[in-house]
C-alpha cells in the first residue's frame, strides 16, 4: 500500500528568531487579553465576560440569585475557555466588599473574609449583579459598543462595556503581564464625578486642579493616607508612584492608669490573621519590646487590641514601633499602565484617564442616540403608513378585497413604501377603530418630537457633553458622598513626624531606693524608703550611699582611679539579702574605692579633683560610659588618686586640704574639660586635698558637724585666687576636714 505524501512543511530559521517570535506573541496575548485593564471600562477580559454572562442570565439587582457554578459554567463554556477555579476566583473578588471599593457582584453565601479565608465552593454560593455593574452594562443592548465572535464562533461578546461608571479609578486594578505591570488603587466615585464634571466644564484643567477634587485613593478597608500632598500630585502627574497607608487606631482608658490601643481599620490588601501572626512572631523574637500582648476581638468590624508592656509607654511610641515593623503601615504601589482606546498599553496620568473615560462616554452616547433615532425613524415610517390608511380607509379596504397583489397597489395608490404597505396589510380589523387612530397620531407626534431632539443632539457636541454631565450627576447622586456606599472611608492625613523611641521606654518606671555599703555591696529596694527605715548590712560593713531613684534611671559611679562607670538601675539586685558587689558589675580592681554614686542627670556639671589638688569641671553627659571598663576622665598616676567628685551647685568652690587650710574661689576659674589632670586648685606644703564643695556665695558655706549643719556667710578672709594655700577654717569646722 502506497503511503500518502507528507503535508508537513519544514522552515529553517534561527532558534533565537523562532523563540523571539513566539514569545512576542505570548507577551502580546498576556498584555491585551489577560493582565491589563481597558481604560474605558476598567475591566480585564475575564471580568467583562463574567458581567456579560450574568446579564445574559438575567441576574439583575432586582431579580433572584443563581448559583455561581451556573455563572462560571456559562463563562468558560461560551466566552472564556480557562480553568473554572481562575474564573470563580475572579467572581469572588468582585463580590468582596473588603477587596473592591464598589463591588460588581452581589454575593450570597460565604465569599471569604479579611482574614484571608477562602470562599465556599461555587456549588454553594449564589450571585447577581449590583447597581454599579448595571451601570457598567447600561446601553449594551442599544449598539453602544462593538461585539466580536467568541473563541468558537458560536456566540458574540462585547469588546468593551458602555461603562456609565468610572470603574477604572473607582475600583482600581492590579496585574502582571510580560515585561509590564499595573497597580491602580481604588478611589471615591463621588470625587471622581466632581473631577469629571470640572473637566467637562474646563477641558484644559490642570492636574493640580483635578487633585483638589481627587485628593487621594479611597480604600475599602479605610485607614489613614499619610503620603504628602506633593507626592500624591507627582504620582497623578506621572502615572507612577505610591501611597503610604496606616491603620486607624484609638486609645481606650482602663483602670489604674492602664490603657490599650484598639486598631479599627487596617491597610488595604493586608490579611488580618497574618498581621496578628506577624506581630506575635516579632514579640517572640523580642523585636517589639514595647508590645505586651495583641489579640483579635473582631466581629463584623475590625478590632485588634494591643496592650503595652508597661504603663509608662506612650501610645504614640507603641504605634510608631508597630508601624515600623509590621503591615499596620503599608505602601500601595501606583502604576497607571492601561490599554487605551486603540488597545495600546501605556502609562497614563490622572487627566488622561479621566479624559479617556469622557471620550468613551461620548462615543457611547452618539451610538446609543443613533440607535434610538433609527428605531424611532422605523417606527415613524410604520405610523406614517397607518395614518395614510386611516385617511383613505375605503380605498384601502377595496384594494385589499379586490386586488390580487394588494401590496403593490397600496404602494402605487397611497404613494407609500413597501414597509408601510406591509404594516397596513398586517393590521388587525380592531385597529381600525377611532380610538386607535387617536393613539397612533399621538405616538407619531411624540416620536417626531423625540427624533427632532435626537438629531439636534447628534449635531451639537455641547449638548452631548451636557447630556454626559447629566449622566455623571445622576451617577453621583447614586454613589456619591451622601450615600452609604459613597462616603469616603480612607482619611486624608498628613505625613507622620519622626518619632524618637527612647531606649529604656520598655522598662517599667518604678520607684526604688538604691543602697550601697562602704564595702561596695549594692542593692535596690522597691519604693522610696524613708530615712528612718533600718536596713541590715553584713557584719563589719556600714552604709555609704543611700538615695531614691527610678527603675529606668542610670547610676553614675566615680572611683579613685579617675574613671566614671555607668550602671542601669534595671541591673541592680533586689533588696532582699545583702545585694552584690559593685565590682562584679564593672571592671573595678580591689586597689580602688568608690568616691561617689548618684543618679545620672543629663546636662549636670561635676567638679572632679585628685589628691594632689588638681581638678576641672566635667559635663556629666560626656562621662557616661557604655562599657564595663568605664571612661577615664581624671588622669592620675603613681600615688596620686582621684579624691572628690561634687556637683557644680553654686558660683564658688571651697577646697580644704589635709593641712586644714580652707580656700574659696570663683567656680568660673575652673575650666571645662573632657579628660586630663586639670588645673591647680590649692597649694600644699605637706599632704594634699581632703575635700571640695560648691556653693552660692550669698547663701554662705555650709558643713555638717555633730549631727548639725552650720553655715558661714562671712567668708572674706578665705576668698582668694585659685592655687593659693588658704587659711585655717572657721571655728566649729569638723576635725575630719570634710564638708559632709
Amino acid at each position: 500500500m502506497a503511503s500518502s505524501p507528507s503535508t508537513t512543511t519544514v522552515i529553517d530559521a534561527p532558534l533565537a528568531d523562532a523563540l523571539g517570535e513566539r514569545y512576542l506573541s505570548y507577551a502580546l496575548s498576556t498584555i491585551m487579553s489577560r493582565s491589563l485593564p481597558d481604560v474605558r471600562d476598567g475591566l480585564k477580559p475575564v471580568h467583562r465576560r463574567l458581567l456579560y454572562a450574568m446579564l445574559k442570565l438575567r441576574l439583575d439587582p432586582d431579580t433572584g440569585f443563581k448559583k455561581c457554578a451556573r455563572v462560571v459554567g456559562d463563562v468558560i463554556g461560551k466566552y472564556h475557555p480557562h480553568g473554572d477555579a481562575a474564573v470563580y476566583d475572579a467572581l469572588v473578588r468582585l463580590a468582596q466588599a473588603f477587596a473592591v471599593r464598589y463591588p460588581l457582584v452581589d454575593g450570597q453565601g460565604n465569599f471569604g473574609n479579611i482574614d484571608g479565608d477562602n470562599a465556599a465552593a461555587m456549588r454553594y454560593t449564589e450571585a447577581r449583579l449590583t447597581a454599579v455593574a448595571s451601570a457598567l452594562l447600561q446601553g449594551i443592548e442599544e449598539d453602544a459598543v462593538d461585539f466580536r465572535d467568541t473563541y468558537d464562533g458560536e456566540e458574540s461578546e462585547p469588546i468593551v462595556l458602555p461603562a456609565a461608571f468610572p470603574n477604572l479609578l473607582a475600583n482600581g486594578a492590579t496585574g502582571i503581564a510580560v515585561g509590564m505591570a499595573t497597580s491602580i488603587p481604588p478611589h471615591n466615585a463621588g470625587e471622581l464625578c466632581d473631577a469629571l464634571l470640572h473637566l467637562i466644564k474646563y477641558p484644559n484643567a490642570t492636574i493640580t486642579k483635578l487633585c483638589d477634587f481627587v485628593p487621594g485613593p479611597d480604600f475599602p478597608t479605610g485607614g489613614v493616607l499619610v503620603e504628602s500632598a506633593d507626592a500624591i500630585k507627582e504620582a497623578y502627574t506621572t502615572g507612577r508612584g505610591g501611597f503610604r497607608v496606616r491603620a486607624k487606631w484609638e486609645v481606650e482608658k482602663l483602670s489604674q492608669g492602664r490603657y490599650q490601643v484598639v486598631v479599627t481599620e487596617i491597610p488595604w490588601q493586608v490579611q488580618k490573621s497574618r498581621l496578628v501572626e506577624r506581630v506575635a512572631a516579632l514579640m517572640e523574637a523580642r523585636k517589639l519590646p514595647l508590645v505586651g500582648d495583641i489579640r483579635d476581638e473582631s466581629a463584623e468590624d475590625v478590632r485588634l487590641v494591643v496592650e503595652p508592656k508597661s504603663r509608662g509607654i506612650e501610645p504614640e511610641h507603641l504605634m510608631a514601633q508597630l508601624f515600623q515593623q509590621t503591615e499596620l503601615e503599608a505602601r500601595i504601589g501606583f502604576n497607571m499602565n492601561v490599554l487605551d482606546a486603540d488597545q495600546t498599553p501605556r502609562v497614563m496620568n490622572l487627566r488622561e484617564v479621566l479624559t479617556a473615560f469622557l471620550d468613551h462616554r461620548h462615543v457611547v452616547l452618539k451610538r446609543v442616540t443613533s440607535f434610538r433615532l433609527a428605531k424611532i425613524e422605523n417606527r415613524l415610517e410604520v405610523l406614517g403608513g397607518y395614518l395614510a390608511a386611516y385617511a383613505n380607509l375605503d380605498l384601502v379596504i377595496k384594494i385589499i378585497r379586490e386586488e390580487d397583489h394588494p401590496k403593490a397597489e397600496l404602494v402605487k395608490a397611497l404613494k407609500i413604501t413597501e414597509i408601510q404597505a406591509e404594516a397596513i396589510l398586517n393590521m388587525r380589523l380592531r385597529a381600525l377603530r377611532k380610538l386607535d387612530e387617536i393613539e397612533i397620531r399621538a405616538e407619531h407626534a411624540d416620536l417626531t418630537k423625540e427624533a427632532k431632539g435626537l438629531r439636534a443632539l447628534l449635531r451639537d457636541k455641547k449638548k452631548r457633553m451636557q447630556a454626559i454631565a447629566d449622566e455623571i450627576k445622576e451617577m453621583r447622586t447614586k454613589f456619591g458622598a451622601k450615600t452609604e456606599i459613597g462616603r469616603r472611608r480612607t482619611e486624608i492625613g498628613s505625613p507622620p513626624a519622626t518619632v524618637v523611641i527612647p531606649l529604656d521606654i520598655a522598662i517599667e518606671k518604678e520607684p526604688i531606693t538604691v543602697i550601697c555599703s562602704a564595702k561596695g555591696w549594692i542593692r535596690a529596694f522597691k519604693g522610696h524608703l524613708d530615712a528612718d527605715v533600718e536596713v541590715k548590712y553584713k557584719d563589719g560593713d556600714s552604709p555609704a550611699f543611700r538615695f531614691h531613684a527610678l527603675s529606668t534611671d542610670k547610676l553614675v559611679l566615680f572611683a579613685t582611679n579617675g574613671r566614671f562607670y555607668t550602671i542601669g538601675c534595671d541591673r541592680l539586685p533586689p533588696g532582699r539579702g545583702n545585694g552584690e558587689p559593685v565590682r562584679l558589675m564593672i571592671d573595678l580592681s580591689n586597689d580602688h574605692e568608690i568616691l561617689s554614686l548618684r543618679v545620672h542627670e543629663p546636662g549636670r556639671k561635676l567638679v572632679v579633683a585628685s589628691s594632689d589638688g588638681r581638678g576641672f569641671i566635667a559635663v556629666e553627659d560626656s562621662v557616661i560610659a557604655q562599657t564595663r571598663s568605664g571612661k577615664q576622665v581624671l588622669n592620675v598616676r603613681g600615688d596620686i588618686e582621684a579624691q572628690v567628685c561634687a556637683p557644680l551647685a553654686g558660683d564658688h568652690v571651697a577646697v580644704v586640704g589635709e593641712n586644714r587650710k580652707l580656700l574659696v574661689f570663683p567656680a568660673a576659674d575652673l575650666p571645662e574639660m573632657t579628660r586630663g589632670r586639670g588645673v591647680k586648685l590649692q597649694s600644699y606644703r605637706d599632704g594634699g586635698l581632703s575635700d571640695l564643695t560648691t556653693f552660692d556665695l550669698k547663701a554662705g558655706l555650709a558643713w555638717s558637724s555633730g549631727g548639725r549643719t552650720r553655715t558661714e556667710t562671712d567668708l572674706k578672709a578665705w576668698i582668694g585666687k585659685r592655687s593659693q594655700a588658704g587659711r585655717l577654717p572657721p571655728k566649729g569646722f569638723p576635725r575630719s576636714n570634710r564638708f559632709s
